[in-house]
């Protein structure tokens, strides 16, 4: 069973720190939740995460400003009631039983290997991945290349909201399907 995802994170050429994470399965079963534990005074110096990303989670931003490049900049308050706000450690557990609760999981993403370094760094290091998890992640991208590049359906909304970019990227799947992909 095919498990479309993506992450939203902050990295900076050393790590990789998730912020969001949202997943569908082709029967359409969905998961999706944001880090309460992400490192909210970084990503308020990541001028293109506060204007593509932060828009899309709970909470409040101000003192918003454009930087030279018009990236956002200001303060961010993560509202942690929401109820898709979650610790790490829920969301590792959540993660963990949404993939192995579908039968044979593949897991495929756009450009998907940043996010499967997020994805296993839910459960640190990468030898440690529960039993059942892939250890690795099929690439929507390279499936397009293979079948020569054609040009993909473009998102209508919400991009860069993991939930929003997990679902496009089934629709891609499908899509390339449809081209003899698979």
């Amino acid at each position: 069973m095919r498990i479309f995802y993506d992450c939203e994170f902050l990295e900076d050429g050393k790590t990789i720190d998730l912020i969001s994470i949202g997943l569908i399965a082709e029967a359409g079963d969905e998961y999706y939740a944001v880090n309460l534990d992400m490192p909210i005074e970084r990503i308020e110096s990541h001028g293109w995460l506060m204007k593509n990303v932060v828009p899309h989670i709970p909470g409040q931003l101000q003192e918003r400003s454009f930087d030279d490049n018009r990236n956002l900049n200001g303060r961010f308050t993560l509202d942690p009631t929401d109820a898709i706000v979650k610790p790490h450690w829920v969301i590792a557990n959540k993660v963990r039983d949404f993939i192995l609760g579908q039968p044979d999981p593949q897991l495929w993403a756009w450009y998907g290997a940043y996010d499967h370094v997020a994805l296993c760094q839910l459960w640190c290091p990468m030898a440690s991945l529960p039993k059942g998890i892939p250890m690795w992640t099929n690439d929507l991208r390279q499936e397009c290349l293979r079948l020569g590049n054609p040009t993909v359906p473009e998102q209508s909304a919400g991009e860069h909201n993991a939930l929003s970019d997990a679902r496009h990227n089934r629709l891609v799947a499908y899509f390339l399907d449809s081209l003899g992909g698979r």
